[in-house]
């Protein structure tokens, strides 16, 4: 069995009964709950860790079958996967931590699913580390029923934390999440729907249900099941046509939950993915060409809408889609280093948009709320936090110098170049200068001169406004700010380029 390989899945999930079990000896104590879901956290990190100094063909297996087949294989890129899924969540639990814990949160701007309520704090943590360990599980699962339900288990638990609002919300804006929620759900049963209905074609067409090499003894079947597995992991990942739900459930969710929904859930699709591209990519062409369609569509329509929007948050929903595309664009290729070179993109997308959620959690949290008029001159009046958010648009846009945008970029763009597949790196060119466009238009607005009575003036009550908000935000936020800064600028010091 060999668990010790599945730690990096168990630890979460093991911390989620804990919390829960916990709850249940010592009632209400909230901060021990959240204390045990950053030791599951964390521990299935250091577990991972290990992972990342395999050699190519090397792989940590469990569950192995008498045929030499594994039920569960992690190699460098599925460990480099897990990594960045655990630390994304712990990530996403220090900054819901002050209102799971009971604390104030701004009037509830963040939100956090718990707030004042002790009785959902153990829930909304253990909701969180039941989807993180589906996250961590999907990219090793060696066989259709381990896929299937890991990216359920990392799927369901999230529309409960969209739904779970903070209780001093207007009736209003519950309802609103409670109606992205909704969007959410029903996204995520078409979804299974048409995964289940891949799988079952997968079975018939291959006369088995493991995911490695199949011998395709019908290969039209093979074909219409990729489609339909395709399909239902687009919806995930926020792919276009599948991404109508994106942009609701992200606006109307708790900032913490939408970081969680646009960072971590990213990486159970796109493990996904590569274990679907693995699978078929040397069975039928066909796949690649439906993989390419996805990604220019993605970039080009999402970056097209975020270049009109006002609001950070529909703004980074739309950048979510955008960048769904060039997560998907090097998976396109027949290369070798297709899927490493989307995981390595995937990688400094989740870094620059968890550092993007974080400073705009914190002005929204000052009451500045998350319009992007509400940033204007925030250079001048919150350099601490204009300056890595700047870093974090120029990473997006792929700008020095954030070399590790630029970087990331170029890996991705690598493999379709090197297949001749000339008119997605077309698409893609194209799409590099619609979203300098997209971020640089936010990028202005935090130089452009302040207004001197919006929420960013520079006049004395607006200075000693900024310099109050500083003073009431959690010092582990602007550790996060700080620690993802520091992961951006030594990425862009020394790239590291593919996984």
């Amino acid at each position: 069995m060999q668990l010790a390989s599945t730690l990096p899945v168990l630890a979460p999930l093991v911390a989620a009964v804990l919390v829960l079990v916990l709850d249940a000896a010592l009632p209400g104590r909230r901060v021990l709950h959240l204390g045990v879901a950053a030791v599951g956290l964390a521990g299935g990190a250091l577990a991972a860790l290990p992972g990342l100094r395999l050699v190519a063909g090397d792989a940590r297996t469990a569950f192995c079958l008498p045929t030499g087949e594994c039920l569960h294989t992690a190699d460098r890129l599925v460990s480099a996967l897990q990594v960045t899924a655990l630390l994304g969540a712990l990530v996403v639990l220090v900054l819901a931590w002050r209102e799971w814990a009971g604390g104030d949160g701004g009037g509830g701007v963040s939100g956090g699913g718990a707030g004042g309520d002790g009785g959902r704090a153990p829930v909304v943590v253990s909701l969180l580390l039941g989807a993180t360990g589906g996250v961590a599980a999907v990219p090793a699962a060696g066989d259709l029923g381990t896929l299937l339900v890991s990216l359920e288990l990392a799927t369901l638990p999230t529309v409960a934390l969209v739904a779970l609002t903070h209780p001093r919300w207007a009736a209003e804006r519950r309802a609103r999440s409670v109606e992205g929620a909704v969007a959410l759900l029903a996204t995520s049963l078409v979804s299974f729907g048409l995964l289940a209905m891949g799988a079952a074609l997968w079975v018939a067409a291959t006369g088995t249900a493991l995911l490695g090499a199949p011998t395709a003894r019908e290969p039209v079947l093979l074909l219409l099941a990729s489609v339909f597995v395709l399909a239902g992991l687009a919806f995930k990942i926020s792919a276009v046509p599948f991404h109508a739900w994106t942009p609701i459930t992200y606006t109307t969710a708790p900032l913490p939950v939408t970081a969680y929904l646009a960072t971590v859930s990213k990486v159970a699709a796109l493990g996904a993915l590569v274990v679907l591209v693995r699978a078929l990519g040397s069975v039928d062409d066909t796949t690649l060409l439906a993989v390419a369609l996805l990604a220019a569509l993605s970039m080009t329509v999402g970056n097209l809408v975020a270049l009109v929007q006002t609001d950070t948050v529909r703004l980074l929903a739309w950048s979510t889609v955008a960048q769904a595309g060039w997560v998907l664009l090097p998976l396109a290729s027949l290369s070798s280093r297709a899927a490493s070179a989307a995981g390595s993109y995937l990688l400094v997308y989740v870094v620059a948009t968890l550092l993007a959620f974080v400073v705009v959690l914190v002005v929204a949290q000052g009451g500045a709320g998350t319009s992007l008029e509400g940033q204007r001159g925030m250079l001048r009046a919150r350099p601490l936090l204009a300056l890595p958010l700047g870093l974090a648009l120029l990473t997006l846009a792929g700008l020095p110098p954030a070399v590790a945008g630029l970087v990331a970029k170029v890996v991705a763009l690598r493999p379709v170049v090197g297949d001749g597949t000339w008119w997605l790196a077309v698409v893609a060119a194209v799409n590099v200068a619609i979203g300098i466009a997209v971020y640089l238009r936010w990028f202005a607005t935090l130089l452009s001169a302040p207004s001197t009575t919006g929420p960013g003036g520079t006049d004395a009550a607006g200075e000693a406004r900024a310099g109050e908000e500083a003073r009431h935000t959690p010092v582990a936020w602007w550790v996060l700010v700080a620690a993802l800064t520091t992961l951006l600028v030594l990425g862009s010091v020394a790239p590291v380029g593919i996984i």
